[in-house]
Order: C-alpha cells, then structure tokens, then sequence
C-alpha cells in the first residue's frame, strides 16, 4: 500500500427521528416487535397513506419487508413494492431508492436493477443516491460480485460519478467476498481520484483480513493507518480485540488499556472480548468479575453478553447461574439466540430443575415468532417437557 495515501477524519453522520406521533414513527415501532408477516404488512400499509417523507417511511418500510421475506413472502413483496411506483412521490430519487434497496433486503436483486433501470421511464432523476442503493442492494442478497460489475458498467450507460459512499460499499463487497486485496486497491484509486478514505473502510479490510487469518498483513494494514495519521476509533480497536481474544487474557487487557491511554472508552463489545478470553481460558472467576464490573464501566450488556455468559455457565454445568442470567437479560430485553437457550433448557432439565426450564420456553414462546417456535417444540417433547394442559387440548383435538 502506497505511503502517501492520505486519510481524512470520520464524518459522523448526523441523524434525526421522527416524533412519536407520526403514523409511521408509531408503525416502525410496533413493526421492531411484530413478527406475524399479515399484522407488519397491515401496521405499514395503514401508517403509509398518511406518510409524506421518503425518509422516515424507509425503516417501517424495510422492517416490513423483512418480515415477508422471512414468511418467503416474495409475490407479497413485489406487490407491495411495485404497488409504490404509482406513488406521485416516484419522481423523488431517495423514494425510489428505498425501493431498490427493500428489494436488495429481500434478495430480489434482479427487481432492484430492473427497477433501477427504470428510473427514465418513471420520471425519476439518478445520481449517486439511487446508485449506491443498487450497490447497497448487492451486498444485503449477498451477491457480492454484482458489486464491481455495477460499479463498472452503470457509470458507462448512466450520468453517474461514484462518491465516497459507493467506494464504501464496494470495499465492503471486496472484503465480504474474501478479497481484502482489492478492497485495498480500491483504497488507492480513491486517493488518485482525490476522494477521501476514512477510518470506517481501514477496519472493514482489517476485519476481513483477520477472518482470513491474514494476521501479518493485517497488522501491517494497522501500522501503516498509524504511520498516516488515521484517527482510530473504538470500532477499530474492536477489531483487533477480536482477533486476540482466542489468545491470553493479558494482550487483551493491554490493548483495552491502550485505548484508554489513546482517550478511547472501550466499549460493551471491548468487554465481551475480554470475557471471552477469560473464559476460553479457563478462567471463570475472572470472566464473572468483566460482567460484574460493566455498570462501574460505564457499560451495559447486550445479547451476545448474555449469550457468552449462559454458554460458559452451561458448559460449566452451572444451571442455576445460568438460569438467573437469563432471567436478566429477559428484563433487559436482551434474549440469547436459540442455540445458547436450547443448551440451557437440556441443562436444566438434566438437573430436574424442569420448571425453571418450563420457564424459559414459556418466556420464548410469548417473544418470537412461529417458525422459532417449532423448533422449541421439539425441544419440549424430547425432554418431556410438554404440559398437560397441551396434551389434553391435542387429546380434545382428536375426539372432536
């Protein structure tokens, strides 16, 4: 990598919500907890007609699609999506753009080209807007290679210039595809086309490069941001603790001590890396102390905290413990993925303690959709823990 690549600071985006009395502000809300693909697709399309703003209607709109798609809702989505291009609002480029990238969300990456291509025939202006939302459309289908191809062809047959946002999005579909080498290339034709690089793009190389078990060329990546001036954030440092958490307790400690030498608080991720060293070493004492210590931190636990903290406990057949903490993270709405539960309902059945593992089922049940749901149900009926009041009303089933 060139020496005389120059870095530019990290523009913090600033970002503005709607009050909570807007239809649609009101809808994104109920849709963040509504699973049931009829009742989000119901709560939006009643909230949208009295929408008047592309960017507050594009969450709601997303969040809904992502609930389709889940069902494999596809005909639904195309309808609802299509249905949006008799919308007077089509001439507006960011309206058409979150178009493209619900399509790119669903995994209808050929409707979001087709729909880009015809941005002439709808009255609707492009420019780097709508461009980046077809290339951000790649990379949510995880069609990683249509990246570069875009980036080349569009530009050829449409008045488009790529910006920092599209070389962003193509570093991103580079290191996604395991190939970090370009994504640095691709660095150095941004410095001769005089667009600035920023720190968000150094750690997603850095993060694919670690993946890849690059790790000398990763720190070489590392000095070199050093060597240019490159203001390193706690995302970057995160990256790094990433990769030396399978390793001793002690590197971890230093580079979080090195952040905060540098004016860096290390943050809930920083610390469930250092709980994580802790424990794969066998240190279990040492790890419950990081997550005792977080409040005084000035942190709080997320998911995969809790998540860490239930799997390690498990594995050291501490039940119980395990069971409080998820009573915990159940407050904190914070609730561990299946896997990491179904280890702890076994456990908990395996001790006889079946109501507490009742509990976490029932809990489940009130919390997730229908499709996580059958796999509890398989679950339940292995360890026998069905209740009776299931077993009649199937029983009543059979006689009606």
């Amino acid at each position: 990598m060139r020496a005389s690549l120059r870095l530019s600071h990290l523009r913090h985006l600033s970002t503005t919500t709607s009050s909570p009395s807007n239809p649609i502000s009101r809808a994104t809300t109920k849709l963040r907890t509504e699973y049931d693909p009829d009742k989000a697709l119901e709560i939006y399309s009643s909230a949208s007609k009295h929408d008047s703003s592309p960017s507050s209607s594009r969450y709601a709109q997303e969040l809904t699609v992502r609930r389709l798609a889940q069902s494999r809702r596809f005909s639904d989505i195309e309808s609802l999506i299509e249905s949006h291009k008799n919308d007077p609002r089509i001439t507006q480029e960011p309206f058409l753009s979150n178009l493209i990238r619900s399509y790119g969300l669903s995994g209808m990456l050929d409707h979001a080209i087709k729909t880009f291509h015809q941005m002439d025939e709808l009255g609707t202006p492009r420019s780097a807007i709508s461009f980046n939302s077809l290339l951000m459309a790649c990379n949510e289908s995880r069609q990683f290679d249509k990246v570069p191809q875009l980036f080349d062809e569009i530009p050829k047959k449409y008045p488009v210039s790529p910006d920092g946002v599209s070389y962003g999005i193509l570093v991103k579909s580079y290191c996604e595809a395991g190939l970090a080498e370009q994504a640095i290339d691709s660095l150095l034709e941004m410095q001769e086309k005089g667009i600035e690089v920023n720190t968000v793009m150094f750690t997603t190389i850095l993060n694919a490069l670690y993946k890849k078990g690059k790790s000398e060329e990763a720190n070489k990546l590392w000095n070199q941001m050093l060597k240019n001036g490159c203001e390193l954030d706690v995302a970057v440092y995160n990256v790094r603790l990433m990769n030396m958490q399978g390793g001793k307790p002690e590197g971890v400690k230093e580079l979080i001590n090195e952040m905060r030498n540098v004016g860096l608080k290390p943050d809930i991720i920083s610390y469930n890396y250092l709980m994580t060293c802790y424990f794969k070493n066998g240190m279990i004492e040492e790890a419950k102390k990081v997550y005792e210590d977080l409040k005084g931190n000035g942190c709080n636990p997320n998911a995969a905290t809790f998540r860490t903290l239930i799997f390690y406990l498990c594995r050291n057949e501490e039940y119980g413990k395990a069971y409080k903490v998820f009573k915990k993270s159940v407050r904190k709405r914070k609730i561990p993925d299946f896997n990491t539960l179904k280890h702890l309902v076994e456990g908990l059945a395996k001790k006889n303690k079946m109501e507490e593992a009742k509990e976490v089922i029932r809990t489940l049940k009130n919390k997730f959709p229908t499709n996580f749901l059958n796999a509890w149900k398989k679950v339940e009926e292995k360890l026998g823990l069905v209740s009776t009041e299931a077993t009649n009303a199937v029983a009543e089933e059979g006689t009606g």
